[in-house]
């Protein structure tokens, strides 16, 4: 007997991987233990935040996808180019790279090019020999300054002109090696981060376009899409994910937010008083639902699970950790 038989091929291993992901996310919300990993160190559900003491070894945010990284190589995995190069130089921490790039008004080579995509800069090349800069807006939205400023730094910068893009963001193209930083020293300077649009990160958090001024909406999304923005700039250890990852709010409005096509989606339901039961109360609550990947032609699903406006955070922070300790690490697909 043939003791390495394995009935399941890698497509089938992703989903069933996935859907255990997906499972263990719904319990963990639900406070039940999870089912996978048992005993493998680094494999816990979190929902909201904690304080651990700090192993031995690299401390710090990167600790949690070194450890990920690890688990694959003591397998005798290999792991992809891009986590390799993560893994070698953070690429949060190359400033000063940039700054002599600039200087030297040279692009980056290698894997260099896929680094300083975590700070928003894509060198484009052979499409154009330039730089292209993704932006965030959390919701699509943005001041009256802060477009006046975009449209600035696209004349002094870059070619002069934006990109609309159907997260509900912007791009600038056509920048040269010298202008990359000033770029994006102007685009903080008018309260624009653009740290992770690009690379293996967490993409602009959309919600619905007509927030707050829909009167068919359940609950406004707006608010919800800046405080996940926030969260993600804020918690280091949410850079650097196994592959890009999306977040969307549904507000239930007129005009949907495609929660559907994204990895995690929260969609505004209401309950009413004739259907409320005492766990769950009459009251707005976000229907969760995981694993919309359009590329593969696949549509999110719903989990079952129910979640308050405040809790939809914290729970899209457990859903990541889940994708950081157990995310594949040594092909650059999308689970």
């Amino acid at each position: 007997m043939n003791q390495s038989y394995n009935p399941f091929d890698d497509e089938q291993k992703n989903y069933l991987q996935g859907f255990m992901m997906g499972a263990d996310v719904s319990r963990a919300v639900r406070g039940l233990p999870i089912l996978s990993g048992q005993g493998l160190k680094g494999t816990s559900i979190q929902v909201g935040g904690t304080t651990s003491a700090v192993p031995e070894g690299i401390a710090g945010p990167e600790r949690i996808h070194r450890e990920a990284q690890d688990r694959f190589l003591t397998n005798k995995k290999k792991l992809c180019a891009e986590e390799q190069a993560k893994r070698d130089k953070n690429p949060l921490d190359m400033w000063n790279e940039m700054l002599e790039h600039a200087a030297s008004d040279k692009f980056p080579k290698g894997t260099d090019v896929f680094l300083f995509k975590f700070q928003g800069l894509f060198y484009v090349s052979p499409a154009q020999d330039a730089y292209m800069c993704r932006l965030r807006i959390p919701g699509g939205i943005l001041r009256s300054d802060q477009f006046r400023g975009v449209a600035d730094l696209a004349e002094s910068h870059a070619g002069g002109y934006a990109d609309v893009t159907t997260r509900a963001n912007l791009q600038l193209r056509e920048i040269s090696p010298k202008d990359g930083v000033p770029l994006l020293m102007g685009l903080q300077e008018h309260g624009i981060i653009v740290r992770g649009s690009g690379g293996d990160n967490i993409r602009n958090v959309t919600g619905n376009p007509t927030s707050g001024l829909d009167p068919q909406e359940i609950i406004e999304t707006l608010p919800l899409a800046r405080e996940m923005h926030h969260f993600i700039l804020n918690h280091r250890e949410l850079y650097g994910l196994p592959r890009k990852f999306n977040i969307a709010f549904e507000g239930g409005g007129s005009i949907s937010s495609l929660e559907e096509t994204n990895d995690i989606g929260f969609a505004a339901v209401k309950v009413n008083e004739d259907h409320a039961t005492t766990e769950v109360p009459a009251g707005v609550y976000f229907r969760l639902t995981l694993g919309g990947i359009t590329g593969h032609l696949d549509f999110a699903r719903d989990t079952g699970v129910l979640v308050l406006p405040s809790e939809c955070v914290p729970v899209a922070d457990a859903i990541l950790r889940v994708f950081i300790a157990n995310g594949d690490r040594t092909r650059l697909i999308r689970m």
